[in-house]
């Protein structure tokens, strides 16, 4: 009898655990980009490093059609603008 309450209990348990793990595919970019260096993309190239300057301190992303992105996560950014050319976080 105890067996059979021991494991619905540690099956719960392992559940709470789980839903509550934060989604690693939805990376949270850093508030402003002034530490000019970039975080890793696997899209796009890093505009400090290719000589490219930001509009303000919180512009993300530079898109292919030069549109500015302000995104707060990597994920979809310049999804509607042929995909990324220039990041800055």
């Amino acid at each position: 009898m105890r067996a059979r309450l021991i494991a619905p209990a540690a099956a719960v348990a392992l559940a709470g655990i789980l839903s509550t793990a934060p989604a690693a595919s939805a990376a949270t970019l850093p508030s402003t980009n002034t530490s000019h260096h970039c975080i890793h993309h696997t899209t796009g190239l890093c505009g400090w490093t290719h000589h490219q300057k930001p509009r303000d301190k919180y512009e993300t992303a530079k898109c292919k059609d030069a549109s500015p992105s302000y995104s707060k996560h990597a994920q979809g950014t310049c999804s509607h603008h042929h995909g990324v050319r220039y990041w800055f976080k």
